[in-house]
């Protein structure tokens, strides 16, 4: 029979030498407080890309590091925040497991952060999060999010008779759109990735109720960001976009 696993928290702030915050970034304080972290380490227990819960996002960072940070754009990369270890416990108070985490708050006015993570001293992209792009003025690759919450580009009607699709995944995928304007035949639109993770396509549709859905391969996929579902007659589960 497996031993439960009881969650034990050892935090450790290591000193590193820290600049002064860019003149843009004014006070806001990124590192999350302590009542959140509490709030939120008992479900930090695997490694994931960085998630979005509420207004904070989440990362891990594997255990074999000796010290894991991360700076970030809005502050110009000019600050470089540390990781905390979270340890796994058996019923005996033995250790089992451990991760690095950081939660971050999301700062105000903004819907995508690129970001780097130090790892023993070399600065990387986060290799758990597949969204990323080159930045060519630094001349180097970041790791990116895009807060969906904060970022106005989404489903919607953009003209009489044109609706904007948008999709948020991870990069690299092949995202069709189909639905009641299509007979449902997925194949006919394929969407295009204009920033990682992201797929838009613009189409005519007539005024009217209008069913759909994003599929990658067999699987069809509401969009997240459209709160406007319904079941069809047939009983597939379809988001909901009207054209007047």
């Amino acid at each position: 029979m497996m031993k439960k696993l009881h969650l034990f928290t050892f935090i450790s702030f290591l000193l590193i030498p820290f600049y002064s915050l860019a003149a843009n970034s004014s006070d806001f304080q990124v590192d999350a407080p302590k009542e959140i972290i509490n709030n939120y380490i008992s479900d930090i227990k695997t490694l994931s890309s960085p998630r979005i819960v509420d207004d904070y996002i989440i990362f891990t960072a594997a255990k074999e590091s000796r010290f894991t940070g991360i700076a970030f754009d809005f502050e110009n990369f000019t600050i470089i925040h540390p990781f905390y270890r979270s340890e796994l416990h058996d019923d005996e108070g033995v250790f089992n497991n451990s991760i690095l985490f950081y939660i971050a708050m999301i700062p105000p006015d903004i819907d995508k952060i690129s970001y780097r993570l130090i790892i023993d001293g070399l600065w990387t992209i986060d290799p758990i999060n597949p969204n990323r792009y080159f930045n060519p003025v630094m001349q180097v690759e970041l790791s990116t999010i895009t807060i969906p919450y904060k970022d106005d580009n989404y489903t919607k009607t953009t003209k009489p008779d044109k609706v904007h699709f948008v999709y948020r995944g991870t990069t690299g995928q092949k995202i069709r759109l189909g639905g009641s304007f299509t007979n449902w035949d997925s194949w006919i639109y394929q969407m295009n990735e204009v920033a990682p993770g992201v797929y838009e396509l613009d189409i005519p549709l007539p005024a009217g109720t209008w069913y759909y859905n994003f599929y990658s391969g067999s699987l069809a996929m509401i969009d997240k960001n459209n709160p406007n579902r319904a079941y069809t007659t047939d009983g597939r589960t379809a988001s909901v976009i009207t054209v007047n």
